[in-house]
């Protein structure tokens, strides 16, 4: 390379001449070809800059896309195909023909029972001669039944209280006594979640059952829940008895009543509306129990 001597007033614009190529090399060009390299350079630091990778993945930017598949292929998981069954036309056939036999047996079953069912009903019970009128006229008549039931107990109850006087042997009044000994209604509670008169019947140990007032039995199937309640008579418990249940969010969808001094026998049968706190059988015969004792409180102060 050459430098040619030149004024110092010319000095501040000279021209490099290369000897090889004689191609002319300015400070523009210099600087076009440095600043590339560096934005090069500046490119390649920022794809491995994993603070400015996190923040393209958050923003949502596209990566490259080696990177992509790569990403694709790792994170892939072999599924396993199932084996599908193949059948036959006639195969399938057969099924759906056995399906059909079946559901059709199960309907003429169904129609059978129902039949029988409503003849063995008044037709008072029975409007319509649908399934649903068929089943509701059943409750109801099961529930009449169970009342009548209820009322020839507490007469046979004071049958036998009438007759202990009127018997002449002593062997006669044995019977008659321990006849008397059962408590009345006995036979409507099976497994009571509080006993009161039946305590001698069902011996437990717990506070709950020696501090009962009443003998409360409840049963659950879903949202329909059964109670009997079988304790003393008071002015308008029954009026207060309803009240409380409203409160409790169960509605009462059918009520029997059976008195027979000083006892009274209450067959209830509720539905769980959504509202309701309470999820078991223990849970509703508690707050049942002491609804009975707020309404007892209540009824001795007023004396």
């Amino acid at each position: 390379m050459a430098l040619e001597t030149l004024p110092s007033s010319d000095f501040s614009n000279f021209i490099i001449y290369d000897t090889i190529s004689a191609t002319p090399f300015s400070s523009y060009e210099y600087s076009s070809e440095t600043s590339l390299l560096l934005e090069e350079n500046r490119v390649k630091h920022h794809e491995h800059d994993p603070a400015l990778v996190t923040r393209k993945r958050q923003c949502g930017e596209p990566e490259a896309v080696g990177q992509r598949r790569n990403f694709a292929v790792q994170g892939r998981k072999k599924r396993r195909r199932k084996t599908r069954i193949c059948k036959s036309k006639e195969e399938a056939e057969t099924q759906r023909m056995t399906h059909i036999t079946v559901e059709r047996n199960r309907r003429k079953q169904m129609n059978e029972h129902l039949a029988v069912l409503r003849s063995l009903m008044p037709e008072s019970y029975v409007q319509r001669g649908d399934q649903a009128s068929i089943v509701g006229g059943a409750i109801e008549f099961v529930k009449e039944l169970e009342h009548l039931m209820q009322s020839l107990e507490a007469k046979k109850f004071q049958l036998l209280h009438q007759g202990v006087a009127l018997t002449s042997t002593e062997e006669d009044k044995a019977i008659s006594n321990s006849m008397i000994m059962t408590p009345p209604f006995a036979n409507f509670f099976v497994h009571p979640q509080y006993t009161w008169s039946l305590a001698h019947k069902y011996t437990s140990s717990s506070e709950t059952a020696a501090a009962a007032i009443a003998d409360i039995e409840v049963t659950l199937i879903e949202t329909h829940a059964n109670l009997r309640i079988l304790t003393r008579r008071s002015p308008r418990k029954l009026s207060k008895l309803v009240a409380g249940f409203q409160a409790l969010f169960l509605t009462i969808l059918h009520l029997n009543v059976t008195t027979m001094d000083p006892l009274v026998l209450f067959s209830i049968s509720t539905k769980v509306e959504e509202g309701c706190q309470l999820g078991s059988v223990d849970d509703i015969a508690t707050a049942v129990h002491n609804l009975l004792r707020m309404i007892d409180d209540e009824a001795s102060l007023c004396c």
